[in-house]
Order: C-alpha cells, then structure tokens, then sequence
C-alpha cells in the first residue's frame, strides 16, 4: 500500500490518464455509432418512399436546401458548442445524421445494395484499423492532421471547380485523394480524442463533456462517411 506523503508515482498517475482516455473514448464512439445508425436508418426509409424521393429528389430547392441546412448545422456547432447547452449540441448533431442521411439515400437508388454493404465493410475495417493506430503509436500525428487538412481544402477546392467542369478524371482524383485524407485524420482524430480524454476531460462538469464528446463523435463521424463515399465511387456498382 502507498502510504507516504507527497504525489502520487508516475505509474499511478499514468493509470489513471489511461483510464480516462479510454472511458471517454467509449463515449465518443457510442455517439459516433448512433450517428451513423440514424444516417443508416432515415437513408433506407427515405429510399424506400417513393413521396419521400419525390420530395426531395424530384425539387432541387428541397435538396439544396436540406444540403444548405446540413452544412449550416455543422458550422452552428462548431463555432458555438462553448456557448450552447449540451442538449442542444446533441440535438444538432442528431439532426445532422438524419439529414445526412435523407441526402445520401440517392447513393441506394444509385449503387447496387451488395455493392454499398460492401463499401461500408471495407470503410469500417479501414476506419477501424486507422482508429487503432492512432490510439497505439507514440508518434505525434499533429503533424500529419496539418498536413491531411490542407489536403482536404485542396480536395474541396477541386471539387468546386469540378462541378463546373465535368471531368471524371477529376472526379476520380479527388475520390483517391478522399481515401488518403480521411485515413489520415481518422488517426489523428483518435489520437487527440484520447490525448483529451488523458488531459483531464473526464474531470469536468457532465455537460461540458457531452459537448466535447459529441464534438469529438462528429470529427470520427465525418472521417467516416467522407471515407466511405470516396471508397464507393470505386468500389460501387451502379444499377441498371
């Protein structure tokens, strides 16, 4: 038993750090899978709903605007989770599933089931290894996340661009570059989810770490769905 005065030893603080990196990594990836579970399940319903599919599909200003509105909830969050409650930064990040969810049910009117059931298995195993990795080394990844996120406003950029021009070839670039970026950050990701949940997260208040742990969800979220999209646009097999 430890009984003499003064800190604690390193191994016992360590301990600790480590436990509660992993307690509120949990959370973070409870959340992120309830998040791809709602996506999941309003995609299939509103694929299977023909009035569904009109409304949105068959009116470009429902679909712009429900896109709109994504993007809008996502920069609302991000810039104001310190001054929203809890509730609200939850409530958001679940309507955001939804929504995003709605908006890609095209993808299960445009590939084949067995090729979308696949994508998302193999997304999930290339997600899951990175996730590990990040979690493992004892590399900085900060470095690479710099890195990974210019990419990514590259990546954007092109994409902008690309709508006016039309060029599969473009689209295929940047579909191949979406696979390196979102690897990329799914490590880097893990790895500063978990340095948070080390540096004494767990210690705060309920309600500010249900907000940074739906922050941190929304981060692995989006590593994921942008993953399996870029994935799909090479491994999906169109409908007839």
């Amino acid at each position: 038993m430890y009984t003499q005065m003064g800190p604690p030893p390193v191994a016992t603080i360590q301990h600790a750090q480590a436990q509660a990196s992993t307690v509120f990594l949990a959370k973070v990836f409870n959340w992120m899978a309830i998040g791809l579970g709602l996506t999941g399940f309003m995609a299939f319903v509103t694929a299977n709903s023909p009035a569904m599919q009109q409304l949105i599909f068959g009116n470009r200003m429902v679909f712009f605007g429900l896109m709109f509105a994504e993007v809008g909830m996502v920069l609302f969050l991000s810039a104001r989770v310190d001054k929203i409650s809890s509730q609200t930064a939850t409530g958001l990040f679940l309507g955001y599933s939804a929504l995003n969810g709605v908006t890609l049910s095209a993808i299960l009117m445009i590939y084949t089931m067995s090729s979308v059931a696949a994508t998302f298995f193999i997304t999930a195993g290339m997600f899951g290894a990175m996730a590990v990795y990040g979690l493992v080394t004892k590399k900085d990844l900060s470095g690479m996340g710099s890195f990974m996120f210019m990419g990514l406003i590259g990546m954007v950029i092109a994409s902008v661009v690309n709508i006016f021009l039309g060029s599969s070839m473009i689209s295929w670039m940047v579909s191949g570059l979406g696979v390196i970026i979102f690897t990329g950050l799914t490590a880097y990701d893990v790895q500063k989810i978990t340095q948070m949940g080390a540096a004494g997260i767990m210690n705060q208040g309920e309600a500010a770490i249900q907000k940074v742990a739906v922050m941190g969800a929304l981060a692995l979220y989006l590593d994921f769905i942008n993953l399996f999209l870029s994935l799909l646009q090479f491994l999906g097999n169109r409908r007839d």
